[in-house]
């Protein structure tokens, strides 16, 4: 089976996490954390910058690891490495993506997320009621 390693961003602001709808491929309209593929020689953190910058033609502050996940799809096996992340640049522009949001903690399942993707989400919704709690 293919081995793909990415890297995600989850972009807070405000106690949103930002997410973005895919526009293209067999995961069309599926919901997903931006970031891409490493390239060979690349940190996560790296790739990451440099992902957003084509992705969204915005900067980033890679802050803190938030967890590696492993999934099986049906074509290949997927180690997708996330972290937590702000914006250094308020604008934000979809340049791969067909839409974005940003979403508050009671509304991480409000869209389709990926599979990998979804994998994530409860140890999201449990950050954002911490940082809620203690604001």
């Amino acid at each position: 089976m293919q081995q793909i390693e990415v890297v995600a961003a989850i972009i807070r602001r405000e106690g949103r996490i930002f997410a973005t709808q895919r526009g293209y491929g067999e995961w069309k309209d599926w919901w997903e954390f931006p970031g891409g593929k490493m390239e060979p020689g690349e940190t996560p953190e790296g790739a990451l910058r440099r992902e957003i910058r084509e992705e969204l033609s915005a900067e980033i502050s890679v802050d803190e690891f938030l967890c590696t996940v492993e999934y099986d799809y049906p074509k290949f096996h997927l180690t997708m490495h996330c972290y937590l992340c702000s914006l250094l640049s308020e604008a934000l522009h979809l340049n791969e993506h067909e839409a974005a949001r940003w979403l508050s903690c009671d509304e991480l399942g409000s869209v389709q997320w990926l599979p990998a993707d979804e994998s994530i989400i409860e140890k999201l919704r449990s950050c954002l009621k911490l940082i809620q709690w203690f604001s």
